[in-house]
Protein backbone atom coordinates (compact mmCIF):
# COMPACT_ATOMS: atom_id res chain seq x y z
CA UNK A 1 0.00 0.00 0.00
CA UNK A 2 1.53 3.20 -1.10
CA UNK A 3 1.65 6.39 0.65
CA UNK A 4 -1.79 9.01 -0.37
CA UNK A 5 -0.51 12.94 0.84
CA UNK A 6 -3.38 14.42 2.10
CA UNK A 7 -1.79 17.75 2.79
CA UNK A 8 1.52 19.29 2.45
CA UNK A 9 3.07 22.00 5.33
CA UNK A 10 3.36 25.63 3.69
CA UNK A 11 7.18 26.29 3.38
CA UNK A 12 8.47 22.56 3.97
CA UNK A 13 11.01 20.47 2.29
CA UNK A 14 8.22 18.36 0.56
CA UNK A 15 6.58 21.59 -0.77
CA UNK A 16 9.94 23.40 -1.76
CA UNK A 17 10.66 19.89 -4.40
CA UNK A 18 7.06 20.07 -6.02
CA UNK A 19 5.31 17.60 -3.46
CA UNK A 20 1.25 18.47 -3.31
CA UNK A 21 -1.47 16.88 -1.60
CA UNK A 22 -2.59 14.20 -4.01
CA UNK A 23 0.39 13.23 -4.82
CA UNK A 24 1.54 9.48 -3.31
CA UNK A 25 4.67 8.93 -1.82
CA UNK A 26 5.95 5.49 -3.29
CA UNK A 27 10.22 5.21 -1.64
CA UNK A 28 12.83 6.92 0.01
CA UNK A 29 16.16 5.87 -1.00
CA UNK A 30 15.12 2.43 -2.64
CA UNK A 31 12.83 1.25 0.29
CA UNK A 32 8.61 1.40 -0.65
CA UNK A 33 6.69 3.11 2.22
CA UNK A 34 3.82 1.27 3.62
CA UNK A 35 3.62 3.11 6.68
CA UNK A 36 4.18 5.39 9.46
CA UNK A 37 7.34 3.01 10.74
CA UNK A 38 8.85 3.11 7.02
CA UNK A 39 8.37 6.61 6.38
CA UNK A 40 10.15 7.46 9.89
CA UNK A 41 13.16 5.11 9.72
CA UNK A 42 14.12 6.01 6.29
CA UNK A 43 13.68 10.00 6.34
CA UNK A 44 16.27 10.35 8.97
CA UNK A 45 19.14 10.15 6.07
CA UNK A 46 20.58 13.23 5.33
CA UNK A 47 20.28 12.72 1.69
CA UNK A 48 16.98 10.92 0.55
CA UNK A 49 16.02 10.21 -2.97
CA UNK A 50 12.06 10.50 -2.98
CA UNK A 51 9.90 8.64 -5.93
CA UNK A 52 6.35 9.91 -5.63
CA UNK A 53 3.11 9.73 -7.98
CA UNK A 54 1.26 13.27 -9.13
CA UNK A 55 -1.70 14.16 -8.42
CA UNK A 56 -2.07 13.67 -12.36
CA UNK A 57 -0.54 10.29 -12.33
CA UNK A 58 3.34 11.77 -13.58
CA UNK A 59 6.48 9.32 -11.36
CA UNK A 60 9.07 11.67 -10.05
CA UNK A 61 12.17 11.51 -8.44
CA UNK A 62 13.74 14.36 -6.17
CA UNK A 63 16.89 14.34 -4.21
CA UNK A 64 16.58 16.30 -0.70
CA UNK A 65 18.98 17.34 0.95
CA UNK A 66 18.34 17.76 4.97
CA UNK A 67 19.86 17.39 8.89
CA UNK A 68 18.97 14.28 10.53
CA UNK A 69 15.87 15.43 12.28
CA UNK A 70 14.10 17.76 9.53
CA UNK A 71 10.36 16.18 8.57
CA UNK A 72 9.45 16.54 5.19
CA UNK A 73 6.16 18.51 5.84
CA UNK A 74 3.98 15.80 4.64
CA UNK A 75 0.37 14.85 6.23
CA UNK A 76 -0.93 11.49 5.28
CA UNK A 77 -4.49 10.94 5.53
CA UNK A 78 -3.99 8.39 8.79
CA UNK A 79 -1.24 8.81 10.82
CA UNK A 80 -0.03 5.17 10.36
CA UNK A 81 -0.73 5.72 6.75
CA UNK A 82 -2.28 2.14 6.55
CA UNK A 83 -5.70 1.26 8.26
CA UNK A 84 -4.78 0.25 12.21
CA UNK A 85 -4.45 -3.31 12.48
CA UNK A 86 -7.35 -5.14 14.44
CA UNK A 87 -6.89 -7.80 17.29
CA UNK A 88 -8.20 -11.50 16.14
CA UNK A 89 -8.43 -13.45 19.23
CA UNK A 90 -11.54 -13.56 21.38
CA UNK A 91 -10.21 -13.66 24.46
CA UNK A 92 -12.22 -15.05 27.62
CA UNK A 93 -11.22 -11.89 29.53
CA UNK A 94 -11.70 -9.04 26.44
CA UNK A 95 -13.22 -5.90 28.20
CA UNK A 96 -14.36 -5.16 24.65
CA UNK A 97 -16.47 -8.05 24.14
CA UNK A 98 -18.22 -7.00 27.71
CA UNK A 99 -18.80 -3.32 26.47
CA UNK A 100 -23.28 -3.14 26.55
CA UNK A 101 -24.96 -2.80 22.91
CA UNK A 102 -25.04 0.79 21.12
CA UNK A 103 -22.52 2.58 22.35
CA UNK A 104 -19.93 4.48 19.87
CA UNK A 105 -18.66 2.19 17.05
CA UNK A 106 -14.68 2.69 17.52
CA UNK A 107 -15.03 1.70 21.15
CA UNK A 108 -15.92 -1.47 20.15
CA UNK A 109 -12.22 -1.44 17.47
CA UNK A 110 -9.55 -3.90 19.34
CA UNK A 111 -6.14 -2.68 18.72
CA UNK A 112 -3.41 -5.34 18.16
CA UNK A 113 -0.97 -2.89 16.50
CA UNK A 114 2.53 -2.84 16.76
CA UNK A 115 2.78 0.24 15.42
CA UNK A 116 0.74 1.62 17.99
CA UNK A 117 2.89 0.07 21.31
CA UNK A 118 6.28 1.41 19.87
CA UNK A 119 4.34 5.31 19.33
CA UNK A 120 1.78 5.51 21.96
CA UNK A 121 2.61 2.46 24.47
CA UNK A 122 -0.44 0.18 23.39
CA UNK A 123 0.17 -3.56 24.18
CA UNK A 124 0.01 -6.50 21.52
CA UNK A 125 -0.84 -10.12 22.06
CA UNK A 126 2.20 -10.69 18.87
CA UNK A 127 -0.62 -13.26 17.07
CA UNK A 128 -0.76 -10.79 14.50
CA UNK A 129 2.94 -10.91 13.45
CA UNK A 130 4.46 -13.30 11.27
CA UNK A 131 8.69 -13.90 10.97
CA UNK A 132 8.95 -11.14 8.23
CA UNK A 133 7.36 -8.52 11.00
CA UNK A 134 9.54 -9.69 13.44
CA UNK A 135 12.47 -9.16 11.62
CA UNK A 136 11.20 -5.75 10.68
CA UNK A 137 11.35 -4.63 14.21
CA UNK A 138 14.51 -5.98 14.60
CA UNK A 139 16.14 -4.52 11.44
CA UNK A 140 14.75 -0.88 12.44
CA UNK A 141 15.06 -1.72 16.52
CA UNK A 142 11.64 -0.20 17.23
CA UNK A 143 11.83 -0.61 21.07
CA UNK A 144 10.26 -1.15 23.26
CA UNK A 145 7.85 -3.54 22.32
CA UNK A 146 4.81 -3.75 25.21
CA UNK A 147 2.97 -7.14 25.15
CA UNK A 148 0.54 -8.82 26.46
CA UNK A 149 1.36 -12.33 27.18
CA UNK A 150 -1.29 -13.20 30.02
CA UNK A 151 0.50 -16.60 30.34
CA UNK A 152 3.63 -18.57 29.20
CA UNK A 153 1.94 -21.74 29.12
CA UNK A 154 1.23 -22.04 25.43
CA UNK A 155 -1.85 -24.61 25.74
CA UNK A 156 -3.27 -22.02 28.20
CA UNK A 157 -2.76 -19.23 26.60
CA UNK A 158 -4.26 -20.61 23.51
CA UNK A 159 -7.67 -21.21 25.32
CA UNK A 160 -7.64 -17.97 27.01
CA UNK A 161 -7.39 -16.31 23.73
CA UNK A 162 -9.46 -18.63 21.94
CA UNK A 163 -6.80 -18.29 18.90
CA UNK A 164 -5.08 -22.17 18.40
CA UNK A 165 -1.64 -19.79 17.04
CA UNK A 166 -1.55 -17.80 20.48
CA UNK A 167 0.85 -20.65 21.95
CA UNK A 168 3.49 -20.09 18.85
CA UNK A 169 3.58 -16.49 18.87
CA UNK A 170 5.64 -16.73 22.38
CA UNK A 171 8.32 -17.67 20.39
CA UNK A 172 8.58 -14.17 19.25
CA UNK A 173 9.39 -13.33 22.91
CA UNK A 174 12.70 -15.15 22.60
CA UNK A 175 13.35 -14.10 19.09
CA UNK A 176 13.10 -10.30 20.15
CA UNK A 177 14.65 -10.65 23.49
CA UNK A 178 18.15 -11.92 22.00
CA UNK A 179 18.24 -9.00 19.44
CA UNK A 180 18.31 -6.49 22.53
CA UNK A 181 14.38 -5.20 21.82
CA UNK A 182 13.50 -4.04 25.31
CA UNK A 183 9.93 -5.83 26.48
CA UNK A 184 7.40 -4.39 28.71
CA UNK A 185 4.71 -7.28 29.67
CA UNK A 186 1.43 -7.36 31.55
CA UNK A 187 -0.66 -10.53 32.70
CA UNK A 188 -3.95 -9.91 33.13
CA UNK A 189 -4.71 -12.39 36.11
CA UNK A 190 -7.92 -14.60 36.16
CA UNK A 191 -9.11 -16.10 39.32
CA UNK A 192 -8.13 -20.35 39.06
CA UNK A 193 -6.89 -20.00 35.56
CA UNK A 194 -3.35 -18.48 35.14
CA UNK A 195 -3.02 -17.25 38.54
CA UNK A 196 -1.30 -19.72 41.32
CA UNK A 197 1.28 -21.96 39.85
CA UNK A 198 0.43 -20.75 36.59
CA UNK A 199 1.35 -17.67 37.36
CA UNK A 200 5.02 -18.41 38.87
CA UNK A 201 5.84 -20.53 35.71
CA UNK A 202 4.77 -17.39 33.47
CA UNK A 203 7.27 -15.06 35.97
CA UNK A 204 10.10 -17.12 36.05
CA UNK A 205 9.59 -17.72 32.20
CA UNK A 206 9.87 -14.11 31.31
CA UNK A 207 12.36 -13.68 33.67
CA UNK A 208 14.52 -16.25 32.04
CA UNK A 209 14.27 -14.27 28.43
CA UNK A 210 17.22 -12.01 30.08
CA UNK A 211 17.28 -8.47 30.48
CA UNK A 212 15.58 -7.03 27.66
CA UNK A 213 12.74 -8.00 29.59
CA UNK A 214 12.32 -5.09 31.80
CA UNK A 215 9.08 -5.17 33.06
CA UNK A 216 5.81 -7.39 34.38
CA UNK A 217 2.64 -6.16 35.40
CA UNK A 218 0.19 -8.20 36.80
CA UNK A 219 -3.48 -6.70 37.03
CA UNK A 220 -6.74 -8.52 37.84
CA UNK A 221 -8.94 -9.35 35.49
CA UNK A 222 -11.71 -6.34 34.57
CA UNK A 223 -15.52 -7.93 34.47
CA UNK A 224 -18.22 -6.03 33.72
CA UNK A 225 -22.15 -7.04 34.38
CA UNK A 226 -22.44 -7.22 29.91
CA UNK A 227 -21.11 -10.98 29.84
CA UNK A 228 -23.66 -12.76 28.24
CA UNK A 229 -22.40 -15.65 26.07
CA UNK A 230 -18.89 -15.50 27.87
CA UNK A 231 -17.02 -17.97 29.67
CA UNK A 232 -17.68 -17.94 33.22
CA UNK A 233 -15.25 -15.98 35.50
CA UNK A 234 -15.36 -14.52 38.76
CA UNK A 235 -13.64 -11.25 40.34
CA UNK A 236 -11.25 -11.73 42.74
CA UNK A 237 -11.67 -12.09 46.64
CA UNK A 238 -9.61 -10.41 48.98
CA UNK A 239 -7.62 -13.84 49.78
CA UNK A 240 -7.49 -14.68 46.50
CA UNK A 241 -5.63 -11.18 45.86
CA UNK A 242 -3.59 -11.86 49.04
CA UNK A 243 -2.19 -14.72 47.78
CA UNK A 244 -1.48 -12.46 44.28
CA UNK A 245 0.42 -10.23 45.98
CA UNK A 246 2.53 -12.19 48.38
CA UNK A 247 3.48 -14.33 45.36
CA UNK A 248 4.68 -11.32 43.13
CA UNK A 249 6.14 -9.22 46.06
CA UNK A 250 8.50 -12.89 46.73
CA UNK A 251 9.33 -13.36 43.47
CA UNK A 252 9.87 -9.76 43.06
CA UNK A 253 12.69 -10.10 46.12
CA UNK A 254 13.99 -13.11 44.32
CA UNK A 255 15.02 -11.06 41.19
CA UNK A 256 16.15 -8.06 42.94
CA UNK A 257 18.26 -10.04 44.95
CA UNK A 258 19.61 -12.28 42.00
CA UNK A 259 19.39 -9.48 39.31
CA UNK A 260 19.12 -5.68 41.18
CA UNK A 261 15.51 -5.00 39.97
CA UNK A 262 12.40 -6.12 40.99
CA UNK A 263 10.89 -7.17 37.48
CA UNK A 264 7.28 -7.79 38.40
CA UNK A 265 4.84 -5.66 40.16
CA UNK A 266 1.16 -6.38 41.14
CA UNK A 267 -0.83 -3.66 40.05
CA UNK A 268 -2.28 -1.70 42.93
CA UNK A 269 -5.59 -2.34 42.10
CA UNK A 270 -4.49 -6.02 43.75
CA UNK A 271 -3.24 -4.07 46.68
CA UNK A 272 -7.06 -2.28 47.20
CA UNK A 273 -8.50 -6.10 46.60
CA UNK A 274 -6.16 -7.39 49.16
CA UNK A 275 -6.59 -4.93 51.58
CA UNK A 276 -2.99 -4.49 51.95
CA UNK A 277 -0.98 -1.45 51.88
CA UNK A 278 0.73 0.30 48.59
CA UNK A 279 4.98 -0.48 49.11
CA UNK A 280 6.95 2.26 49.82
CA UNK A 281 8.15 4.40 46.77
CA UNK A 282 11.59 2.54 46.70
CA UNK A 283 9.85 -0.49 45.71
CA UNK A 284 9.29 0.52 41.98
CA UNK A 285 12.37 1.84 41.00
CA UNK A 286 11.80 3.68 38.24
CA UNK A 287 8.19 3.28 37.85
CA UNK A 288 8.16 1.32 34.47
CA UNK A 289 4.51 0.46 34.68
CA UNK A 290 2.10 3.14 35.50
CA UNK A 291 0.15 2.95 32.70
CA UNK A 292 -1.45 -0.57 34.21
CA UNK A 293 -1.72 0.88 37.42
CA UNK A 294 1.54 -0.28 38.84
CA UNK A 295 2.82 2.47 41.36
CA UNK A 296 0.23 4.95 40.56
CA UNK A 297 -1.27 5.92 44.08
CA UNK A 298 2.44 5.75 45.80
CA UNK A 299 4.00 8.22 43.13
CA UNK A 300 0.60 10.14 43.27
CA UNK A 301 0.81 10.45 47.15
CA UNK A 302 5.01 11.35 46.80
CA UNK A 303 4.14 14.11 44.26
CA UNK A 304 1.10 15.52 46.68
CA UNK A 305 3.64 15.60 49.83
CA UNK A 306 6.10 17.52 47.55
CA UNK A 307 3.27 19.68 46.47
CA UNK A 308 2.09 20.20 50.33
CA UNK A 309 5.87 21.32 51.24
CA UNK A 310 6.03 24.22 49.05
CA UNK A 311 4.75 27.49 50.61
CA UNK A 312 3.03 28.64 47.50
CA UNK A 313 0.05 26.70 48.34
CA UNK A 314 -0.40 27.79 51.65
CA UNK A 315 -2.93 30.76 50.44
CA UNK A 316 -6.43 30.07 51.38
CA UNK A 317 -8.25 33.01 53.50
CA UNK A 318 -12.30 32.39 53.48
CA UNK A 319 -14.10 29.18 54.22
CA UNK A 320 -14.23 27.08 50.64
CA UNK A 321 -15.88 23.77 49.47
CA UNK A 322 -14.54 21.07 46.56
CA UNK A 323 -16.31 17.82 45.51
CA UNK A 324 -14.13 15.29 43.81
CA UNK A 325 -16.09 12.19 42.24
CA UNK A 326 -13.92 8.71 41.39
CA UNK A 327 -14.30 4.94 41.33
CA UNK A 328 -15.01 3.37 44.94
CA UNK A 329 -11.56 1.67 44.35
CA UNK A 330 -9.86 4.96 44.80
CA UNK A 331 -12.17 6.81 46.76
CA UNK A 332 -10.61 6.09 50.36
CA UNK A 333 -7.09 6.82 48.76
CA UNK A 334 -8.12 10.46 47.13
CA UNK A 335 -9.90 10.84 50.45
CA UNK A 336 -6.74 10.63 52.46
CA UNK A 337 -4.84 12.80 50.08
CA UNK A 338 -7.46 15.65 50.11
CA UNK A 339 -7.44 15.60 54.20
CA UNK A 340 -3.49 16.00 53.87
CA UNK A 341 -4.71 18.95 52.04
CA UNK A 342 -7.56 20.42 54.08
CA UNK A 343 -5.25 19.84 57.33
CA UNK A 344 -3.02 22.67 55.84
CA UNK A 345 -6.64 24.74 56.61
CA UNK A 346 -8.45 23.17 59.27
CA UNK A 347 -12.38 24.33 58.80
CA UNK A 348 -11.31 27.05 56.02
CA UNK A 349 -10.84 23.95 53.24
CA UNK A 350 -13.85 21.08 52.96
CA UNK A 351 -12.73 18.73 50.02
CA UNK A 352 -15.60 16.05 50.15
CA UNK A 353 -14.50 12.60 48.14
CA UNK A 354 -17.47 10.98 46.44
CA UNK A 355 -17.37 7.44 45.17
CA UNK A 356 -19.64 6.33 42.31
CA UNK A 357 -21.34 3.16 41.81
CA UNK A 358 -20.89 1.91 38.69
CA UNK A 359 -24.44 1.16 37.34
CA UNK A 360 -23.43 1.17 34.03
CA UNK A 361 -20.20 -1.47 33.86
CA UNK A 362 -21.64 -3.25 37.17
CA UNK A 363 -20.73 -2.76 40.95
CA UNK A 364 -17.85 -5.18 39.43
CA UNK A 365 -16.27 -2.45 38.17
CA UNK A 366 -14.49 0.20 40.51
CA UNK A 367 -11.83 1.88 39.12
CA UNK A 368 -12.25 5.33 38.29
CA UNK A 369 -11.01 4.92 34.28
CA UNK A 370 -14.24 3.11 33.92
CA UNK A 371 -16.97 5.87 35.16
CA UNK A 372 -19.43 7.10 32.63
CA UNK A 373 -21.44 10.53 33.06
CA UNK A 374 -24.51 8.76 33.19
CA UNK A 375 -23.87 7.52 36.65
CA UNK A 376 -21.87 10.60 37.77
CA UNK A 377 -24.92 13.30 36.88
CA UNK A 378 -27.39 10.60 38.29
CA UNK A 379 -25.27 9.87 41.88
CA UNK A 380 -24.96 13.77 42.49
CA UNK A 381 -27.60 15.84 40.95
CA UNK A 382 -29.04 17.57 43.73
CA UNK A 383 -26.10 17.62 46.02
CA UNK A 384 -24.24 20.61 47.16
CA UNK A 385 -21.08 19.92 45.26
CA UNK A 386 -19.11 23.60 46.69
CA UNK A 387 -17.29 25.70 43.97
CA UNK A 388 -16.21 22.88 41.42
CA UNK A 389 -16.61 19.06 40.83
CA UNK A 390 -13.02 17.35 40.19
CA UNK A 391 -13.53 14.40 37.77
CA UNK A 392 -10.24 12.12 37.06
CA UNK A 393 -8.57 12.50 33.43
CA UNK A 394 -8.71 8.89 33.10
CA UNK A 395 -12.23 8.75 32.92
CA UNK A 396 -12.13 10.43 29.28
CA UNK A 397 -11.59 8.81 26.13
CA UNK A 398 -8.16 9.90 25.17
CA UNK A 399 -7.49 13.23 23.76
CA UNK A 400 -11.01 13.76 24.21
CA UNK A 401 -13.84 15.52 26.57
CA UNK A 402 -16.25 12.81 26.97
CA UNK A 403 -16.72 9.79 28.92
CA UNK A 404 -17.14 6.33 28.03
CA UNK A 405 -20.77 6.46 27.47
CA UNK A 406 -20.62 9.84 25.18
CA UNK A 407 -21.19 12.44 28.09
CA UNK A 408 -19.04 15.40 28.24
CA UNK A 409 -17.59 17.28 30.67
CA UNK A 410 -19.93 19.91 29.18
CA UNK A 411 -22.92 17.89 29.63
CA UNK A 412 -22.08 17.17 33.41
CA UNK A 413 -21.25 20.82 34.43
CA UNK A 414 -24.41 21.98 32.78
CA UNK A 415 -26.59 18.67 34.45
CA UNK A 416 -25.06 19.70 38.25
CA UNK A 417 -24.55 23.38 37.95
CA UNK A 418 -20.95 23.80 39.00
CA UNK A 419 -17.97 24.10 36.78
CA UNK A 420 -16.25 20.86 36.18
CA UNK A 421 -12.25 20.38 36.78
CA UNK A 422 -10.49 17.64 35.18
CA UNK A 423 -7.18 16.50 36.93
CA UNK A 424 -4.58 14.25 35.49
CA UNK A 425 -3.10 11.45 37.85
CA UNK A 426 -0.79 14.08 39.33
CA UNK A 427 -0.39 15.10 42.99
CA UNK A 428 0.79 18.15 42.25
CA UNK A 429 -1.45 19.22 39.47
CA UNK A 430 -4.30 17.25 42.02
CA UNK A 431 -2.95 20.29 45.32
CA UNK A 432 -2.83 23.02 42.33
CA UNK A 433 -6.15 22.54 41.09
CA UNK A 434 -7.45 22.14 44.52
CA UNK A 435 -6.06 25.85 45.67
CA UNK A 436 -6.93 27.34 42.66
CA UNK A 437 -10.92 26.23 43.08
CA UNK A 438 -10.99 27.05 46.74
CA UNK A 439 -13.89 30.06 47.08
CA UNK A 440 -15.59 31.27 49.28
CA UNK A 441 -19.24 29.57 50.30
CA UNK A 442 -22.15 31.89 50.41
Amino acid sequence: MAAYVKGVEAGSLAEAHGITAGSTLLKINGHEIVDVLDYRFFMVDEQLKVVYRTPNGKMRMVLIEKDEYDDLGIEFETYLIDKQHSCKNKCIFCFIDQLPKGMRESLYFKDDDSRMSFFYGNYITLTNLNDADIERIIKMHISPVNVSVHTMNPQLRCFMMNNRFAGDSLRYLKVLAEAGININTQLVLCPGINDGEELEYSIRQLAALGPSVQSIACVPVGLTKHREGLPEIKGYTRLQARKVVEMVDRLALEMFIKHGRRLCYAADEFYILADMPIPDEEYYEDYPQLDNGVGLMRLFETEVNEALADEKFRRIEYPSRVTIATGNAAAPFIDRMAKKVTALYGRKFDVRVKAIENIFFGDSITVAGLLTGEDIIRQLKGRRLGSALFLPKVALRSGETVLLDDVSVEDISRELGVPVVVVDNDGAEFVEKLMEKAEEVE
